[in-house]
């Protein structure tokens, strides 16, 4: 089917029963675009539609893209990525329509006719799932050279939903910071936008915009966000997938017609990240993909949908079924000072408790009392710290059957390190002639040969020599804007090392298919989904406190799915059993990272550690088809009461902690749990751990109580379907 690019009488509707993409032309051959959730009754697929009701709401769609180009700058002055002059003028050309199951593809290309830049947007929608992926390639169709300052990857509008109101409309995004990640904020949209009035011309230059800079993704903020009506409860949540720079706005555009409000999502642009990329004639880029999820049904299914996507767009790899428990030597145990001597009893505890990895962290290719801070890069054992060589204790962890692990932080290389003088200055990170530093690091950039092949030498030599089955992959600093090798602008530098990475990464899980990679970057500062397609888990935080860590454990499924999402359980000795069965719940619906010294236990403690892991390997088959939800709310960091649930085929699981209150509340001892109608006809029974927990139905099934008498506490509930006799 082919639209009509000079009348405004082709719409297209590209859709099933969660989604519909309503495509039309203008009078002046633009497209414009209306993404849209949809129920079963709207799931047919129509062309061609002469509905004048559909028509007049497309109409008012926006373009697809927005793409500001050196020379042609914006309609109306401002930050705003939504009113650039080339992206007003696309002309519509032709479009394809394929299908992928379980994907659909729809690709719209487009032509400025004055600088003759082409754009090919491209959707890829999950079948039946409720979320599309956009992207952009572009292309320099005309004679002259053409400097892109900005595209974005994803441009739509309906921020409200159908019928909604602007002041019924609330913005949604997450503040990411070391040991406090994940923390949900919101804002009025008219707070954050106001209506100007009606003055001249009426058009606002506001927009909220939230914006990463530099290597870490989520180094200040998720790269995400989310936009909900409280009277409909109608949820448009979106991810940008770039392990780098990016950032999304929403604002109101009111180029044509009535204002209409708007999502931009880009990844690096010129103004805040110092990238740009100047097309020969000929040339082409390719915009980094970000993704939609629509929902009709609030925020819960919003993530639901997002994060089956999740699981469409990953490397697939059997750690994401199996989940194996991982033991971490680390978090409030060794901190990066292993050897033989304190290694062995906390392998054979690890073993007996139940774990099945058991990963040596920081500190294994360093003399004893070294600073090794700046000397990292050659990823050689230390000779002096294991009696009998590393090897012997990786042997001690497989004769326990386990498999061993290693920490090791590939981008960087210490300024004091070997390594540092045998590579050329091209394969580092460079700004005006200079290897950049930070906090004495020099930054490989993957980009060049002899960065990688150091790198698979490190690799190859790990798991083929030493036998290493799982790898912590950590990444420590933070390098804005990037890197000017080669004449480029910064941003553009770090956007190929970007790239670069996840090829590199690619290449080595080729080789080694067994071998799992967990993705570290000081707790969760490189937390996306460029990322975790490739990585087979993600650290969720470097958080010490148990206290705190609930917070961050419960909103990391909104980021993350569940089975790649790692987490912290380091239970020591000094703490109560309380306590221990607290820390060791955070991490039961995600994945475990066990820690603590649990070699200097009473038998009793590790009893209540063995127990926590016996009743998540009794769970964890149901884990990675579960879909996450939040009873009581996404978490503030310092809410008492927290509860987090997975709702999948074959369980429901309702995780719950209660905290110490602030000194100005007053204590309770129960929490009630709103309960949807489809965990109403329940039998709820707490499964972790067998203390005096008390669970009750109240109101008719509707009504979840939760008794934890005590501060610190916590359970994990199964909500277990009724049984029939």
């Amino acid at each position: 089917m082919a639209l009509d690019a000079m009348t405004s009488e082709s719409v297209l509707h590209w859709g099933d029963a969660a989604i519909d993409v309503c495509l039309s032309v203008d009078k002046d051959g633009i497209p414009r675009v209306l993404v849209a959730a949809v129920g079963p009754s709207n799931s047919d697929t129509r062309s061609d539609s002469s509905d004048s009701a559909t028509q007049g709401v497309v109409a008012r769609g926006l373009p697809l893209l927005d793409v500001l180009v050196s020379g042609e700058g914006r309609d109306w002055a401002g930050l705003r990525y939504s009113e650039s002059a080339v992206g007003q003028r696309m002309r519509y050309l032709r479009h394809t329509a394929t299908d992928d199951r379980p994907w659909s593809v729809l690709e719209i290309l487009l032509q400025d006719p004055l600088t003759r830049l082409t754009a090919t947007v491209t959707y890829r929608r999950l079948v039946d799932v409720g979320v599309v992926r956009s992207s952009v390639t572009l292309s320099n169709e005309g004679p002259a050279p053409l400097t892109i300052e900005s595209v974005t990857s994803l441009f739509v509008g309906g921020l409200a939903g159908p019928g909604g109101d602007l002041r019924d409309l609330e913005i949604m995004w997450a503040e990411n910071d070391w040991q406090a990640e994940s923390r949900w904020a919101s804002r009025n949209f008219r707070d954050a936008v106001p209506q100007v009035g009606e003055v001249e011309d009426g058009r606002s230059r506001g927009r909220f915009a939230i914006t990463s800079v530099g290597s870490w993704s989520s180094g200040i903020y998720l790269p995400m966000g989310a936009a909900h009506n409280r009277q409909t409860n109608h949820t448009m949540l979106w991810q940008l997938e770039h392990n780098g720079a990016w950032q999304w706005q929403v604002g109101e555009h009111k180029a044509q017609g009535a204002a209409l409000s708007y999502l931009s999502a880009l990844g690096p642009v010129d103004s805040e990240h110092h990238w740009r990329v100047t097309l020969a004639p000929g040339g082409r880029f390719e915009s980094i993909p970000a993704a939609l999820s629509i929902s009709p049904a609030g925020f819960d299914s919003a993530v639901g949908q997002m994060t089956q996507y999740r699981r469409a767009i990953r490397r697939n790899h059997e750690d994401q079924q199996r989940l194996p428990v991982i033991f971490n030597d680390y978090m409030m145990t060794l901190m990066g000072d292993p050897s033989t001597e304190r290694l062995l009893p906390l392998i054979d505890a690890a073993a007996n408790a139940g774990a099945e990895y058991f990963c040596i962290d920081a500190g294994w290719y360093a003399e004893p009392g070294e600073d090794w801070w700046d000397t990292v890069g050659e990823w050689a054992p230390s000779a002096a710290r294991f009696t009998n060589g590393l090897a012997a204790v990786l042997d001690h962890i497989r004769s326990k059957g386990m498999t061993p692990g290693l920490w090791i932080e590939p981008e960087v290389i210490g300024v004091r390190s070997p390594i540092a003088n045998e590579l050329p200055d091209e394969a580092f990170f460079m700004r005006d002639g200079q290897r950049v530093v930070e906090q004495s690091r020099y930054h490989l950039d993957l980009r060049h040969p002899a960065a990688q092949a150091h790198l698979d030498r490190t690799v190859d030599f790990l798991v083929d020599e030493l036998g290493v089955g799982y790898f912590k992959m950590d990444y420590n600093i933070n390098v804005a804007p990037g890197t000017d090798v080669g004449g480029m602008p910064a941003g553009a530098g770090l956007l190929g090392h970007n790239r670069a990475l996840l090829s590199w990464i690619d290449g080595f899980l080729d080789r080694h298919p067994k071998l799992t990679v967990e993705a570290c970057s000081s707790g969760a500062m490189r937390a996306d989904y460029a990322t975790l397609s490739h990585f087979q888990l993600q650290s969720t935080s470097d958080q010490e406190d148990p206290l705190h860590c609930p917070p961050i454990a419960a909103s990391a499924a909104v980021s993350i799915a569940p089975e790649q999402a790692a987490i912290w359980a380091p239970a020591q000795p000094e703490m109560s059993d309380d306590l221990i069965a607290f820390t060791l719940c955070t991490a039961l619906l995600g994945r475990i990272h066990l820690s603590g010294r649990l070699d200097l236990m009473t038998s009793s403690q590790q009893q209540l550690v063995a127990e926590a892991i016996r009743t998540y390997k009794g769970i964890r088959a149901d884990i990675p088809d579960a879909l996450p939800f939040w009873p009581l709310g996404l978490p503030s960091w310092t809410d008492e009461w927290i509860s987090f649930g997975l709702r999948g085929h074959h369980g429901t699981y309702l995780l719950v902690w209660r905290r110490p209150a602030d000194s100005s509340a007053a204590p309770a001892e129960n929490v009630a749990i709103p309960l949807d109608l489809r965990a109403r006809q329940t039998s709820p029974r707490v499964i972790y751990p067998a203390s005096d927990a008390q669970v009750t139905l109240n109101a008719g099934g509707a009504i979840l109580e939760v008794r934890l008498p005590r501060a610190p506490s916590a359970c994990l509930i199964a909500l277990d379907p009724p049984t029939t006799e």
